[in-house]
This record gives C-alpha cells, structure tokens and sequence, in this order.
C-alpha cells in the first residue's frame, strides 16, 4: 500500500498539472524548493502546504476568481481558504494523520500573511518563488502595469533576508529587470 503522505503529494501534483495557469506546476516544486533550503529539516505539513498552496488555481470550477473581487487582499484569503478545502479532501482521501491534515490546512490558509514561523516560511518561499518562476508569464499575460502592482504588492510581503534574495534575481528580458527594480524603489520609498 502506497504511503498516505506521497499518496498525497502524488494526487495534489496530479491536480496542479491540470491548471490552465502555465506556470503553476513549476511554481508548486519551486515553493516546496524554497522552504527545503530555508529550513532542510521541514515536516510534512508543511512539505504538503507548499505543493498545495495555490491548487484552487488548477479546479476551473471552484477555483476563486480575481474578477469577483474588489480588493485584492480579500481575493488572496478567499484563494487561500478555498485552497485549503480542496486540500483537506484530498488528504482525507489519502488517509493521512489529521494532525498533518490540519497542520497543512492551516499553513495553506495561513500563506498569504504567515503570522507564525512556519507560515512566514510557507509566504517567504511562496513570495520569492513568484519573482523568480511565475513573474516572467505573468508579465505575458497581464502586461506591465498589471506585474508592477503584483511586483510592488509582493515584494512587500516578503521579510527582510528574501528581500535581499530578491534584489539580486536577474531576468533575461530587460523589461522584467526594470520592473522589478521600480517595485523595489518604489516599496523602499513607500509608494
């Protein structure tokens, strides 16, 4: 019999493969990446909380939607909160420990704004992962102005030390080098 916890990973990589946003897939390995480099010896949960993350993303038909939201602060805690009921039925699913079900849970719902270590681990790694896998198709998509209010709007969540990593991303195409740098100046003088 398969192991509940790779049962789990298996089954919420098998749902973010189906997203109709490109980058996801990449997006889900490059956050669980992140959170293994800033702390090697993480748990399961949150191992699981860094896959899942964004997998409301990848249901078309539950997936929370931008356009039905006027600030987007209330559109991220509606994203992370649906996240984490898709989640939670995946890993009933498996049969997994439900300390390591409400762990997770909680650190999806929790991703956006951390609030404890292991959240602010899971939004660190989530926040430095958009600039450096998901801002070059998001610029594709939704144009400069669109990346520059994400840019600004991410850079300010991330905490001191991935600020300092992101500072020193580079991208191949200039126009993502400027608009990563006018995030950063205009987050550093507060506009």
């Amino acid at each position: 019999m398969i192991d509940s916890i790779e049962c789990a990973k298996r089954k919420i990589r098998a749902v973010i493969s189906k997203s109709g946003v490109p980058e996801d897939p990449v997006h889900a390995e490059n956050v669980l990446e992140w959170v293994l480099r800033l702390k090697p010896d993480t748990d399961e949960a949150l191992q699981i909380a860094a896959l899942a993350h964004d997998i409301d993303r990848a249901d078309e038909k539950r997936k929370v939607r931008r356009s039905d939201f006027n600030d987007y602060n209330k559109f991220k805690a509606a994203h992370a909160n649906n996240s984490a009921k898709i989640l939670k039925e995946i890993l009933h699913e498996c049969h997994v420990e439900q300390s390591v079900i409400d762990e997770a849970c909680r650190l999806v719902e929790r991703h956006e704004v951390g609030g404890d270590p292991h959240s602010d681990l899971l939004k660190d790694a989530d926040g430095i992962s958009y600039f450096e896998v998901n801002m070059p198709l998001y610029f594709q998509r939704e144009g400069y102005e669109e990346t520059l209010k994400r840019c600004i709007w991410g850079y300010n969540r991330l905490s001191p030390k991935m600020k300092e990593i992101c500072k020193n991303l580079t991208f191949p195409q200039h126009s993502l080098v400027k608009i990563l740098q006018k995030a950063i100046y205009r987050t550093s003088e507060g506009g």
